[in-house]
């Protein structure tokens, strides 16, 4: 046990069998929460609907988009497990019935008066935190505290909550895991604000001058398709990013490549040295032709030239053509 850790079991054990069963049949179907992390960025996305709001932030939604988000989890996460729904809970998972709740406040789930005494599904995720949790418990009334307005019936239709000297009651699966980062949202406000405000004085197309900027001012880190669409708010929103008048053929003239996620574009970012773009992923970066005194700097072979990461301080030089996605390239060898 470490300092910061609260008092109770060790990590992941509990003296409750049957969510030991329901802890192992999960952690069985997914050993290092990637897919449970995964279900929560594209469920938050989802909230978020950028292509057609063009929202980014939790705090932009509607409370009752917010409110939306518990159910849109529980069914997220049933399609992707593929769980039996549960005859009064949410899912039968090793047999045993399972209430699933979710909530952007830590320890903040709200638990009904139907799952009191029953193994509860206690999913946690905040964007601005780029973190996740996701643990199991057993609804004890004895250890809740009730929560919202007392009725007449004595808060009989009331819900319940975690009381916080019980916090330690979860078993967690996973706790304060990455979320994949929300790009938008934790670039630095005047990078944010010029983004958003590219093509404002244009009717033309200012979903390509927004997405231009990003890859302009955001280098040398993975994009993903999310941002683009909710930049360029439109339905084949990869063409912004493209040739053919997009992104790529107008950055060229700066130096700025934009390596997609073709296997010689991947190639060509590796031996640069930067991040690899995965399926759906984009990354710029600005390059010179390398100069006898760049001997420290990776370098790629393009048209027929070795180039490197540029320096801030070196003046902008047109940059080469990538590698046709169709063909195998020197830099893809």
């Amino acid at each position: 046990m470490t300092l910061f850790e609260p008092p109770g079991p060790a990590h992941g054990v509990c003296d409750d069998p049957e969510i030991m069963l329901v802890r192992q049949q999960l952690l069985t179907l997914d050993p290092d929460g990637t897919r449970f992390g995964r279900i929560l960025r594209e469920t938050i996305d989802q909230l978020l609907d950028g292509e057609h709001t063009g929202r980014f932030d939790w705090n932009e939604l509607h409370k009752t988009e917010k409110t939306h988000a518990g159910t849109l989890v529980e069914i997220n996460l049933l399609r992707e497990f593929k769980f039996p729904s549960g005859t009064d809970m949410d899912y039968l998972i090793a047999g045993i019935e399972v209430d699933c709740k979710f909530s952007q406040k830590e320890y903040g789930w709200m638990i009904p008066p139907e799952a009191l005494d029953e193994i509860c599904l206690v999913v946690w995720a905040d964007d601005h935190q780029s973190l996740w949790s996701a643990g199991l418990f057993r609804a004890d009334r004895a250890k809740l505290t009730t929560s919202g307005k007392v009725t007449k019936k004595g808060n009989r239709d009331g819900k319940f909550r975690l009381t916080k000297d019980h916090h330690s009651m979860v078993t967690w699966l996973w706790h304060r895991q990455p979320l994949e980062e929300n790009l938008l949202l934790h670039l630095d406000e005047p990078t944010q604000k010029a983004i958003l405000a590219a093509g404002s004085d244009s009717n033309r197309s200012p979903g390509q001058a927004r997405v231009t900027e990003l890859f302009r001012r955001v280098q040398k880190r993975r994009v993903n398709r999310t941002v683009v669409r909710t930049l360029a708010q439109q339905k084949d929103y990869m063409k912004r990013v493209r040739g053919n008048g997009g992104a790529r053929d107008k950055l060229r003239a700066e130096g700025i490549l934009i390596c997609g996620d073709y296997p010689n574009h991947q190639a060509v970012a590796a031996q640069l040295g930067l991040d690899v773009p995965q399926e759906g992923e984009n990354l710029s970066v600005r390059v010179v032709e390398a100069k006898p005194h760049h001997t420290e700097r990776p370098t790629v072979l393009l048209d027929g030239r070795y180039w490197v990461a540029a320096e801030p301080d070196e003046a902008p030089e047109p940059a080469p053509l990538l590698p046709d996605t169709r063909k195998r390239t020197q830099a893809s060898d």
